[in-house]
């Protein structure tokens, strides 16, 4: 059996992550939890740290779209700029030539399915050369900060041409808010968080969660941490899909559960059985999710999850073609935030996971290494 506790402690100590939360647990509930290190000077790491979950909001983002799917009312196949005229507006950046942007419309349609699975052709300034170019010249807003006016990156690639890592799920909470009526914050508070009793999960830090906020840090050149400041704007102009909320592990866990359970949880039903299976199966067909090349270093490494195995996307994770010998079997769902919280959750063997920090770069070797123990610790534990 693999002492769990003991690896992140280790962890710490060899300075592969300034403090870590880690979670595991199955449909019928937590198995395992521990922390440590601490999340702030002064403050112990403990299971209730508050984590700004970054691209985890995303898998939240998707389930609220497939709600809306599950109801009636949306399609994966509907054009984005049925619902949401302003998008096309949206043209494709083919290149920079004398310090003028050239630009295109595109040659096919995004999609709502397009927009959930990172084929729509939006691209994130950090792995993408042209992308940061254009917004330096155009004086773009990146869309962390919470401005409408940052929804409007040019796209890189014409929809569903191929895979790239992207704002589609920015765009989708603008599709859930049109069709639904409500805001994306109520509409996800009404629909999933409440039900699934996830108190500490929102767009904002409420007085209960700020003194349990982690600190961000960020990896020096000698291998040691500096504090860093990265956060979602607060009361933005809108909340972000992609990046906007603050959670837990044990918050995300009940998230989690819910999938494992067949769209519900503790009698709270999120999605119909045929809804979560749909949500879950390959919805790129031929395309395959690949390596993000990093033009930002300090802010994300080289990042490619399990190289060289086969990677599709769902309506909501990267999700696996192939079986990972004693870790996480073909059909798993997983992703991560770009501070390194990572999760998965494997329907075949009934395992999910969650270890979390914040800090930078994203998918820092030594923390990858270390995500990779800790899968297989699971495992090993729930074998």
């Amino acid at each position: 059996m693999t002492d769990l506790d003991a690896l992140l402690e280790k962890a710490v100590a060899d300075r592969e992550a300034p403090f870590l939360v880690a979670m595991a647990g199955n449909s019928d509930g937590m198995t395992w939890s521990g922390a440590a290190g601490q999340r702030a000077p002064g403050a112990d790491a403990t299971t209730d740290t508050v984590f700004r979950i970054f691209s985890m909001t995303k898998a939240i983002g998707s389930t609220a779209a497939m709600i809306l799917i599950d109801r009636g009312k949306l399609s994966m196949d509907t054009e984005v700029e049925a619902v949401l005229p302003d998008f096309s507006k949206i043209q494709v950046l083919e290149g920079i030539e004398g310090g003028k942007p050239i630009l295109r419309a595109p040659r096919t349609k995004a999609t709502v399915r397009r927009l959930a699975t990172h084929t729509s052709g939006f691209v994130y300034e950090f792995w993408n050369s042209m992308i940061p170019s254009y917004m330096e010249i155009a004086g773009h807003p990146t869309i962390i900060s919470g401005l409408n006016a940052s929804l409007h990156y040019p796209l890189a690639f014409d929809p569903g041409e191929r895979w790239d890592y992207g704002i589609g799920i920015d765009w989708l909470g603008k599709v859930v808010e049109a069709v639904d009526g409500r805001s994306i914050d109520r509409f996800c508070h009404d629909e999933i968080f409440g039900p699934l009793a996830m108190p500490d999960t929102g767009f904002e830090v409420t007085a209960s969660m700020k003194d349990r906020l982690a600190s961000v840090r960020a990896r020096g050149e000698d291998g040691s941490f500096v504090d860093f400041e990265l956060s979602p704007p607060a009361n933005p102009e809108f909340y972000g899909m992609g990046h906007a909320l603050y959670s837990t592990a044990p918050d995300y866990m009940r998230f989690l559960r819910m999938f494992l359970n067949r769209g519900e949880l503790d009698g709270q039903r999120i999605l119909s059985e045929g809804a979560l299976d749909h949500m879950l199966a390959n919805q790129i067909g031929d395309l395959r999710v690949g390596l993000m090349k990093t033009v930002a270093p300090p802010v994300t490494a080289d990042t490619e999850f399990f190289p060289g195995r086969e990677k599709t996307h769902s309506f909501g994770f990267m999700r696996m073609e192939e079986d990972v010998p004693g870790m996480r079997r073909a059909g798993s769902q997983s992703w991560a935030g770009v501070l390194n919280s990572h999760f998965w959750f494997d329907p075949k063997t009934d395992v999910a996971g969650l270890i979390m920090t914040q800090m930078l770069p994203f998918a820092d070797p030594a923390f990858i290494r270390l995500y990779e123990r800790f899968e297989a610790g699971v495992y090993d534990n729930a074998a």
